[in-house]
């Protein structure tokens, strides 16, 4: 049937691709309205990430290719769907696109991501890496760039990604192979996406040559049949063995995956799904910025994350003994367990109390309106 749909041109295939990239969300979190992607010039899409300083910027993001071999049950691009219009776009095409963004300074960078044309995956590799080049070396690029290492890729072009990238990602997609056969048939899960995430953990290890390049992965949230205290269980390992930069997660979208997938046969509602990826994000900065570990976190008898309640009060909830913590005496890690309260909101109690003044109220640490409320009901 898509033989019936006349060839694109260049610009309807920079849009058709920049569009099809919105499945890969493992450069932005997507989880509050700021951190949405929006469209920019010529209807291309650019993402929203956060800077090591808490600041935001935008990457520019295309798929290299959106014809696929895989049978990814989840990904409106697999292999046999033949409404979607495949095309591809050559290396000097996408820097052709990238460039005035990034002379005007609109972007940080640029986010290369493909399907897997062939059942060839250094393929696509090939293609992102081609590109990269142009950019480093001709163009003399000096922005972010990430590339999306492809699941079953050669460790040739694992480590040529690594050389060139500031930001490298494999998609994890699911909590164990058993979760990940459910997903698909033609990937075989250590092989093809833990090996290479382990690979790419030593390339950049403290120490390494590319010590600089960080590494994301992404879960795809109520796809398969895993739960979040499994999920939870791989991010922890995740960042504490192998020293993930970034971990995030896209709500599966009910429609368009295969009948029969997990995702389309759960109880659970459209927004029940948006909402079980939002506790992830907040259990996430939990482990990353506040000190907790992955087991202390609190699940239902379901194993996933309560939707009613995020997991910083469910957590408070299970041990009022913690409670309340002083205000004028609780030390940082304390005071982050403190719901309400956040790194910044801290360090400004914390700063007010190394210059000598009494902390006797929020307000007086700058910190108001319905987190300094909620904060309140914990302290002392």
């Amino acid at each position: 049937m898509h033989g019936l749909f006349r060839q694109p041109d260049g610009g309807e295939r920079l849009r058709i691709l920049a569009e099809d990239a919105q499945y890969d969300l493992s450069c932005a979190c997507g989880s509050s309205e700021g951190d949405r992607r929006r469209r920019g010039l010529d209807d291309k899409w650019l993402y929203p990430v956060t800077l090591q300083n808490g600041g935001r910027g935008l990457m520019f993001k295309t798929l290299v290719s959106n014809a696929c071999s895989n049978d990814c049950r989840y990904c409106p691009l697999r292999a046999g769907r033949d409404t979607v219009r495949r095309c591809s776009l050559s290396p000097e095409e996408i820097v052709r696109a990238f460039m005035p963004y990034w002379r005007r300074r609109e972007v940080l960078g640029i986010f290369l991501t493909s399907a897997v044309p062939g059942n060839n995956p250094d393929a696509a590799m090939e293609r992102m890496i081609a590109t990269g080049e142009i950019l480093r070396r001709r163009e003399g690029f000096r922005g972010v760039l990430h590339i999306k290492i492809i699941p079953g890729a050669s460790d040739a072009a694992i480590d040529r990604a690594v050389e060139l990238a500031s930001t490298v990602s494999l998609n994890i997609e699911a909590a164990g192979a058993r979760h990940f056969a459910k997903l698909t048939g033609r990937k075989d899960y250590m092989e093809d996406v833990i090996r290479p995430i382990k690979r790419i953990a030593g390339l950049t290890a403290p120490g390494a040559r590319r010590a600089r390049v960080k590494q994301t992965t992404q879960f795809i949230v109520g796809a398969s049949d895993d739960t979040d205290r499994e999920i939870v269980s791989y991010m922890g390992g995740l960042y504490d063995r192998l020293r993930l930069h970034r971990i995030y997660f896209s709500a599966y979208q009910r429609g368009l995956g295969e009948p029969d997938l997990p995702g389309e046969t759960s109880a659970a509602s459209n927004s029940d799904m948006l909402t079980r990826e939002h506790r992830l994000y907040q259990t996430d900065f939990l482990l990353r910025k506040y000190g907790f570990s992955a087991e202390e976190m609190c699940f239902g008898a379901d194993g996933n994350l309560p939707l009613e309640t995020d997991p910083k009060e469910a957590w408070a909830a299970a041990h009022p003994e913690f409670f309340p913590v002083s205000l004028q005496r609780a030390g940082r890690e304390e005071l982050l367990r403190v719901p309400g309260l956040g790194p910044v909101a801290v360090r400004r109690i914390l700063e007010r109390r190394k210059n000598g003044g009494l902390v006797r109220s929020l307000p007086e640490a700058g910190i108001r309106g319905a987190l300094a409320r909620k904060a309140s009901f914990y302290l002392c």
